[in-house]
Protein backbone atom coordinates (compact mmCIF):
# COMPACT_ATOMS: atom_id res chain seq x y z
CA UNK A 1 0.00 0.00 0.00
CA UNK A 2 1.24 3.65 -0.86
CA UNK A 3 -0.06 7.00 1.07
CA UNK A 4 -2.10 8.31 -2.06
CA UNK A 5 -5.21 9.07 -0.43
CA UNK A 6 -4.86 12.80 1.67
CA UNK A 7 -6.12 12.78 4.99
CA UNK A 8 -8.17 15.83 4.21
CA UNK A 9 -11.01 16.44 1.86
CA UNK A 10 -10.11 16.51 -1.81
CA UNK A 11 -11.70 16.68 -4.99
CA UNK A 12 -11.56 12.88 -5.44
CA UNK A 13 -14.08 12.05 -2.83
CA UNK A 14 -16.31 14.36 -4.34
CA UNK A 15 -15.52 12.45 -7.78
CA UNK A 16 -16.04 9.01 -5.95
CA UNK A 17 -19.42 10.62 -4.42
CA UNK A 18 -20.81 11.73 -8.04
CA UNK A 19 -19.60 7.68 -9.39
CA UNK A 20 -21.62 6.29 -6.87
CA UNK A 21 -24.90 8.16 -7.28
CA UNK A 22 -25.12 7.97 -10.99
CA UNK A 23 -24.41 4.40 -10.24
CA UNK A 24 -27.36 4.22 -7.82
CA UNK A 25 -29.72 5.42 -10.73
CA UNK A 26 -27.91 3.28 -13.37
CA UNK A 27 -29.02 0.23 -11.01
CA UNK A 28 -32.28 1.26 -10.24
CA UNK A 29 -33.42 2.36 -13.78
CA UNK A 30 -32.11 -1.20 -14.72
CA UNK A 31 -34.16 -2.96 -12.37
CA UNK A 32 -37.45 -2.77 -14.83
CA UNK A 33 -35.83 -4.67 -17.06
CA UNK A 34 -34.39 -7.95 -15.59
CA UNK A 35 -36.85 -7.85 -12.39
CA UNK A 36 -40.89 -8.67 -13.62
CA UNK A 37 -43.98 -9.09 -11.60
CA UNK A 38 -43.54 -11.00 -7.96
CA UNK A 39 -40.23 -10.73 -8.03
CA UNK A 40 -39.74 -12.47 -11.24
CA UNK A 41 -36.79 -12.82 -13.68
CA UNK A 42 -36.69 -11.29 -16.89
CA UNK A 43 -34.33 -13.87 -18.44
CA UNK A 44 -33.89 -12.60 -22.15
CA UNK A 45 -32.12 -9.05 -20.51
CA UNK A 46 -29.69 -10.87 -18.05
CA UNK A 47 -26.63 -11.52 -20.70
CA UNK A 48 -26.83 -7.80 -21.63
CA UNK A 49 -27.62 -6.59 -18.13
CA UNK A 50 -24.90 -8.56 -17.00
CA UNK A 51 -22.10 -6.75 -18.52
CA UNK A 52 -24.21 -3.36 -17.78
CA UNK A 53 -24.72 -3.50 -14.52
CA UNK A 54 -22.20 -5.63 -12.34
CA UNK A 55 -20.03 -2.65 -11.33
CA UNK A 56 -23.29 -0.78 -10.19
CA UNK A 57 -23.68 -2.32 -6.87
CA UNK A 58 -20.41 -0.75 -5.91
CA UNK A 59 -22.92 2.36 -5.09
CA UNK A 60 -23.49 2.21 -1.30
CA UNK A 61 -20.27 0.37 -0.68
CA UNK A 62 -18.29 3.79 -1.97
CA UNK A 63 -21.01 5.91 0.09
CA UNK A 64 -20.37 4.08 3.30
CA UNK A 65 -16.39 4.22 2.27
CA UNK A 66 -16.00 8.18 2.21
CA UNK A 67 -18.41 8.36 5.48
CA UNK A 68 -15.41 6.43 6.69
CA UNK A 69 -12.69 8.17 5.55
CA UNK A 70 -14.15 11.37 6.51
CA UNK A 71 -16.00 10.37 9.80
CA UNK A 72 -13.34 8.50 11.42
CA UNK A 73 -12.29 8.60 14.39
CA UNK A 74 -15.08 10.95 15.70
CA UNK A 75 -13.30 14.00 17.31
CA UNK A 76 -16.11 15.37 18.71
CA UNK A 77 -18.32 14.67 21.78
CA UNK A 78 -20.50 12.17 21.06
CA UNK A 79 -23.32 14.70 21.60
CA UNK A 80 -22.11 16.79 19.26
CA UNK A 81 -21.43 13.87 16.83
CA UNK A 82 -25.07 12.48 16.94
CA UNK A 83 -26.69 15.66 16.62
CA UNK A 84 -24.91 16.73 13.16
CA UNK A 85 -24.95 13.43 11.76
CA UNK A 86 -28.91 12.95 12.72
CA UNK A 87 -29.81 16.16 11.48
CA UNK A 88 -27.71 16.02 8.22
CA UNK A 89 -30.13 13.01 7.35
CA UNK A 90 -33.39 12.20 9.23
CA UNK A 91 -34.80 15.25 8.90
CA UNK A 92 -34.84 15.44 4.76
CA UNK A 93 -35.42 11.20 4.90
CA UNK A 94 -38.82 11.99 7.05
CA UNK A 95 -39.94 14.83 4.74
CA UNK A 96 -38.92 12.55 1.69
CA UNK A 97 -40.96 9.64 3.31
CA UNK A 98 -43.98 11.95 3.76
CA UNK A 99 -43.16 12.97 0.52
CA UNK A 100 -43.16 9.56 -1.24
CA UNK A 101 -46.48 8.91 1.01
CA UNK A 102 -47.94 11.84 -1.26
CA UNK A 103 -46.72 10.87 -4.82
CA UNK A 104 -47.88 7.34 -4.38
CA UNK A 105 -51.12 8.17 -3.24
CA UNK A 106 -51.59 10.30 -6.62
CA UNK A 107 -49.93 7.80 -8.78
CA UNK A 108 -51.98 4.82 -7.67
CA UNK A 109 -55.28 6.30 -6.77
CA UNK A 110 -55.29 5.15 -2.96
CA UNK A 111 -57.22 7.41 -0.55
CA UNK A 112 -56.16 9.75 1.64
CA UNK A 113 -56.20 7.63 4.49
CA UNK A 114 -53.62 4.80 3.11
CA UNK A 115 -51.09 8.18 2.70
CA UNK A 116 -51.52 8.82 6.40
CA UNK A 117 -51.57 5.16 7.14
CA UNK A 118 -48.03 5.06 5.39
CA UNK A 119 -46.66 8.75 7.42
CA UNK A 120 -47.69 6.82 10.75
CA UNK A 121 -45.94 3.87 9.20
CA UNK A 122 -42.41 6.00 9.59
CA UNK A 123 -41.14 5.58 13.08
CA UNK A 124 -41.35 1.42 12.35
CA UNK A 125 -40.15 1.55 9.10
CA UNK A 126 -39.97 3.32 5.88
CA UNK A 127 -43.50 4.16 5.18
CA UNK A 128 -43.96 3.59 1.47
CA UNK A 129 -42.53 0.53 0.00
CA UNK A 130 -39.95 2.80 -1.20
CA UNK A 131 -36.83 0.39 -1.24
CA UNK A 132 -34.01 2.72 -1.80
CA UNK A 133 -34.88 4.29 1.90
CA UNK A 134 -33.37 0.74 3.45
CA UNK A 135 -29.59 2.78 3.01
CA UNK A 136 -30.66 5.46 5.64
CA UNK A 137 -31.59 2.66 8.47
CA UNK A 138 -28.29 1.32 7.40
CA UNK A 139 -26.47 4.75 7.97
CA UNK A 140 -27.83 5.27 11.20
CA UNK A 141 -26.64 2.11 12.32
CA UNK A 142 -23.55 2.60 10.94
CA UNK A 143 -23.21 6.13 12.81
CA UNK A 144 -23.96 4.61 16.04
CA UNK A 145 -20.87 2.27 15.90
CA UNK A 146 -18.55 5.68 14.88
CA UNK A 147 -18.06 6.69 18.38
CA UNK A 148 -17.93 2.91 20.00
CA UNK A 149 -15.20 2.50 17.51
CA UNK A 150 -13.27 5.33 17.79
CA UNK A 151 -10.85 5.19 20.48
CA UNK A 152 -10.09 1.91 19.53
CA UNK A 153 -9.09 3.84 16.00
CA UNK A 154 -6.83 5.80 17.83
CA UNK A 155 -4.84 3.89 19.76
CA UNK A 156 -4.58 1.02 17.26
CA UNK A 157 -1.59 0.04 14.94
CA UNK A 158 -1.41 -0.52 11.08
CA UNK A 159 -1.05 -4.36 11.80
CA UNK A 160 -4.59 -4.40 13.94
CA UNK A 161 -6.52 -2.60 11.71
CA UNK A 162 -5.18 -4.60 8.78
CA UNK A 163 -6.20 -8.19 10.80
CA UNK A 164 -9.57 -6.63 11.70
CA UNK A 165 -10.57 -6.02 8.41
CA UNK A 166 -9.00 -9.30 7.25
CA UNK A 167 -11.59 -11.20 9.30
CA UNK A 168 -14.07 -8.96 7.41
CA UNK A 169 -13.03 -9.75 4.29
CA UNK A 170 -13.23 -13.12 5.17
CA UNK A 171 -16.62 -12.49 6.12
CA UNK A 172 -17.65 -11.10 2.52
CA UNK A 173 -17.97 -14.98 1.19
CA UNK A 174 -20.62 -15.96 3.64
CA UNK A 175 -22.95 -14.95 1.13
CA UNK A 176 -22.36 -18.06 -1.12
CA UNK A 177 -21.50 -19.96 2.14
CA UNK A 178 -25.04 -19.28 3.01
CA UNK A 179 -26.73 -19.70 -0.58
CA UNK A 180 -25.10 -23.04 -0.63
CA UNK A 181 -26.54 -24.19 2.93
CA UNK A 182 -23.03 -24.05 5.00
CA UNK A 183 -23.71 -22.86 8.38
CA UNK A 184 -20.71 -21.56 9.85
CA UNK A 185 -19.34 -20.39 13.15
CA UNK A 186 -22.24 -21.30 15.62
CA UNK A 187 -25.06 -20.54 13.27
CA UNK A 188 -28.12 -22.02 14.24
CA UNK A 189 -32.22 -21.39 14.49
CA UNK A 190 -31.65 -19.81 17.85
CA UNK A 191 -28.48 -18.75 17.28
CA UNK A 192 -28.80 -15.67 14.89
CA UNK A 193 -24.98 -14.06 16.02
CA UNK A 194 -22.63 -16.57 15.28
CA UNK A 195 -18.74 -16.04 16.68
CA UNK A 196 -17.87 -13.15 13.51
CA UNK A 197 -21.57 -12.04 13.34
CA UNK A 198 -20.41 -8.45 14.49
CA UNK A 199 -17.61 -8.40 11.70
CA UNK A 200 -19.95 -8.20 8.63
CA UNK A 201 -21.50 -5.74 6.95
CA UNK A 202 -21.36 -2.11 6.21
CA UNK A 203 -19.36 -1.29 9.41
CA UNK A 204 -16.12 -2.97 7.61
CA UNK A 205 -16.40 -0.58 4.37
CA UNK A 206 -16.71 2.17 7.18
CA UNK A 207 -13.31 0.95 8.92
CA UNK A 208 -12.07 0.66 5.57
CA UNK A 209 -12.62 4.03 4.42
CA UNK A 210 -10.79 4.85 7.72
CA UNK A 211 -7.88 2.75 6.58
CA UNK A 212 -7.01 4.36 3.37
CA UNK A 213 -7.43 7.83 4.89
CA UNK A 214 -4.56 7.01 7.76
CA UNK A 215 -2.27 4.30 5.19
CA UNK A 216 -3.14 5.10 2.00
CA UNK A 217 -4.92 4.06 -1.31
CA UNK A 218 -3.53 0.81 -3.45
CA UNK A 219 -1.72 1.40 -6.11
CA UNK A 220 -3.01 2.05 -9.52
CA UNK A 221 -2.21 -1.41 -10.54
CA UNK A 222 -3.76 -3.07 -8.01
CA UNK A 223 -6.65 -1.10 -7.86
CA UNK A 224 -7.26 -1.82 -11.43
CA UNK A 225 -6.45 -5.46 -10.94
CA UNK A 226 -9.52 -5.68 -8.18
CA UNK A 227 -11.98 -3.39 -10.16
CA UNK A 228 -11.24 -6.11 -13.26
CA UNK A 229 -10.95 -9.21 -11.64
CA UNK A 230 -14.08 -8.62 -9.31
CA UNK A 231 -16.25 -6.97 -11.94
CA UNK A 232 -15.21 -10.56 -14.36
CA UNK A 233 -16.11 -12.34 -10.94
CA UNK A 234 -19.48 -10.59 -10.43
CA UNK A 235 -20.72 -11.09 -14.04
CA UNK A 236 -19.76 -14.34 -14.84
CA UNK A 237 -21.38 -15.37 -11.46
CA UNK A 238 -24.21 -13.21 -11.83
CA UNK A 239 -24.78 -15.03 -15.52
CA UNK A 240 -24.19 -18.74 -13.76
CA UNK A 241 -26.82 -17.85 -10.80
CA UNK A 242 -29.48 -17.10 -14.09
CA UNK A 243 -29.19 -20.67 -14.97
CA UNK A 244 -31.39 -21.72 -11.72
CA UNK A 245 -32.20 -18.62 -9.52
CA UNK A 246 -35.95 -18.93 -8.70
CA UNK A 247 -36.32 -15.36 -8.16
CA UNK A 248 -34.56 -12.26 -8.33
CA UNK A 249 -33.30 -12.21 -4.70
CA UNK A 250 -31.94 -15.32 -5.60
CA UNK A 251 -30.03 -13.93 -9.04
CA UNK A 252 -28.68 -10.80 -6.95
CA UNK A 253 -26.91 -12.94 -4.80
CA UNK A 254 -23.85 -12.27 -6.64
CA UNK A 255 -24.49 -8.80 -6.29
CA UNK A 256 -24.96 -8.51 -2.78
CA UNK A 257 -23.19 -5.22 -1.35
CA UNK A 258 -21.16 -7.24 1.32
CA UNK A 259 -20.39 -10.34 -1.01
CA UNK A 260 -16.27 -10.74 -2.02
CA UNK A 261 -16.49 -9.36 -5.33
CA UNK A 262 -18.51 -6.60 -4.69
CA UNK A 263 -15.92 -5.51 -2.14
CA UNK A 264 -13.05 -6.09 -4.50
CA UNK A 265 -14.70 -3.58 -7.12
CA UNK A 266 -15.34 -0.91 -4.27
CA UNK A 267 -11.77 -1.04 -3.14
CA UNK A 268 -10.58 -0.73 -6.71
CA UNK A 269 -12.30 1.97 -7.72
CA UNK A 270 -11.60 3.60 -4.78
CA UNK A 271 -7.93 3.02 -5.02
CA UNK A 272 -7.94 4.45 -8.40
CA UNK A 273 -10.25 6.97 -8.76
CA UNK A 274 -8.60 8.44 -5.31
CA UNK A 275 -5.82 9.49 -7.94
CA UNK A 276 -7.79 11.86 -10.05
CA UNK A 277 -6.47 15.35 -9.87
CA UNK A 278 -9.08 17.96 -10.73
CA UNK A 279 -9.00 21.85 -9.83
CA UNK A 280 -11.53 22.93 -7.61
CA UNK A 281 -11.80 26.07 -10.03
CA UNK A 282 -12.28 24.58 -13.01
CA UNK A 283 -15.43 24.01 -14.82
CA UNK A 284 -15.31 19.88 -14.27
CA UNK A 285 -14.34 20.67 -10.56
CA UNK A 286 -17.28 23.14 -9.92
CA UNK A 287 -19.55 20.77 -11.07
CA UNK A 288 -18.26 17.66 -9.24
CA UNK A 289 -18.84 19.31 -6.05
CA UNK A 290 -22.14 20.72 -6.83
CA UNK A 291 -23.24 17.29 -7.89
CA UNK A 292 -21.42 15.99 -5.06
CA UNK A 293 -23.23 18.38 -2.62
CA UNK A 294 -27.05 17.68 -4.00
CA UNK A 295 -26.11 13.60 -3.79
CA UNK A 296 -27.84 12.69 -0.89
CA UNK A 297 -30.92 14.83 -1.55
CA UNK A 298 -30.70 13.05 -5.08
CA UNK A 299 -30.59 9.94 -3.54
CA UNK A 300 -33.81 10.66 -1.89
CA UNK A 301 -35.73 12.29 -4.59
CA UNK A 302 -34.84 9.99 -7.62
CA UNK A 303 -37.49 7.70 -7.58
CA UNK A 304 -40.02 9.96 -8.47
CA UNK A 305 -38.10 11.12 -11.54
CA UNK A 306 -36.82 7.57 -12.73
CA UNK A 307 -40.80 6.77 -12.83
CA UNK A 308 -41.50 9.54 -14.62
CA UNK A 309 -38.44 8.87 -17.41
CA UNK A 310 -38.82 5.39 -17.39
CA UNK A 311 -42.99 5.79 -18.50
CA UNK A 312 -41.87 8.37 -21.13
CA UNK A 313 -39.30 6.20 -22.84
CA UNK A 314 -40.07 2.69 -22.30
CA UNK A 315 -40.58 0.71 -25.60
CA UNK A 316 -39.26 3.57 -26.98
CA UNK A 317 -35.54 2.20 -28.24
CA UNK A 318 -33.75 -1.43 -27.19
CA UNK A 319 -32.71 -2.45 -23.71
CA UNK A 320 -29.45 -1.28 -24.33
CA UNK A 321 -30.74 2.22 -24.89
CA UNK A 322 -33.28 2.59 -22.55
CA UNK A 323 -30.89 2.06 -18.90
CA UNK A 324 -28.54 5.13 -19.96
CA UNK A 325 -31.22 6.77 -20.92
CA UNK A 326 -33.33 6.57 -17.94
CA UNK A 327 -30.17 6.83 -15.52
CA UNK A 328 -28.18 9.67 -17.44
CA UNK A 329 -31.55 11.46 -17.66
CA UNK A 330 -32.90 11.15 -14.58
CA UNK A 331 -29.56 12.14 -13.36
CA UNK A 332 -29.64 15.47 -14.81
CA UNK A 333 -32.69 16.26 -13.69
CA UNK A 334 -32.50 15.63 -10.52
CA UNK A 335 -29.66 17.84 -9.88
CA UNK A 336 -30.98 20.37 -11.90
CA UNK A 337 -34.54 20.47 -9.20
CA UNK A 338 -32.42 19.68 -6.11
CA UNK A 339 -29.66 22.44 -7.04
CA UNK A 340 -33.21 24.85 -7.37
CA UNK A 341 -34.82 23.84 -4.66
CA UNK A 342 -31.49 24.08 -3.15
CA UNK A 343 -31.80 27.85 -3.25
CA UNK A 344 -34.94 27.94 -0.99
CA UNK A 345 -34.69 28.58 2.88
CA UNK A 346 -33.37 25.91 5.27
CA UNK A 347 -33.21 23.62 2.19
CA UNK A 348 -30.17 21.68 3.88
CA UNK A 349 -32.79 20.62 6.75
CA UNK A 350 -35.86 19.14 4.94
CA UNK A 351 -34.35 18.60 1.70
CA UNK A 352 -30.69 17.21 2.04
CA UNK A 353 -28.10 19.56 0.48
CA UNK A 354 -25.12 18.86 2.65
Amino acid sequence: MTSTCKPTRNIALDLIRVVAIVLVLWQHASEYYYIGDNLSIIHANIPLLTWMNSVARICVPLFVMISGYLLLPVSTSTTTFFRHRFTRILFPWVFWCVAYAVYFMLRSGDGIATCIASVCRIPLNYGVEVGHLWYIYMLIGVYLLAPIVSPWLRQCGKRELQGYLALWMLTTLLPYLHHAGIALWGEASWNITPAFYYYTGFGGYFILGHYLRRYGCPRLSVSMALLVVGYLFTAQTFLYFDSFAKDAVELEIPWDFCSVNVMMMTLGTFGALSRVHLSATSTIGRLVISVSTCSYAMYLAHIMILNAFHDLYDGAAPVAALVPMIALSTTATTYAAVWCLGRLPWSRYWLGID
